[in-house]
């Protein structure tokens, strides 16, 4: 699966993508589609399809520390920013690699959807 895995071809840099920042643990590159201002994923080097097949709730917790310091680079932070994890079709989830949204830039309405 990870062979096929776009995002995990983002990873091995076998297609193109605009990235915003790395680390030894994680990818951020913006959304293709984006739905704010600033639309830009964070996602695990290593493949884990969807939230439910996480085992590491370190990983999960550096995604969403990276997205809060992506924020701050952005200039988003001061004004607020959403951050989502799309778990499965009917949530939304279109690319099965666990990937944390971060939307900033623009007033988001409650409830989202």
């Amino acid at each position: 699966m990870a062979d096929a895995c776009l995002f995990c071809k983002i990873v091995r840099k076998e297609i193109p993508a605009t990235i915003v920042a790395e680390t030894p643990e994680c990818v951020a590159f913006r959304d293709i589609n984006p739905q704010a201002p600033t639309h830009v994923l964070i996602i695990p080097r290593e493949h884990v399809a969807s939230l439910n097949e996480a085992k590491d709730p370190a990983m999960i917790g550096r995604m969403a520390l990276f997205a809060a310091e992506i924020a701050k680079r952005e200039g988003i932070s001061e004004g607020g920013y959403r951050t989502v994890i799309n778990t499965n079709a009917d949530a939304g989830q279109t690319v099965f690699h666990v990937h944390l949204h971060l939307l900033g830039g623009r007033s988001f309405r409650w409830p989202p959807g």
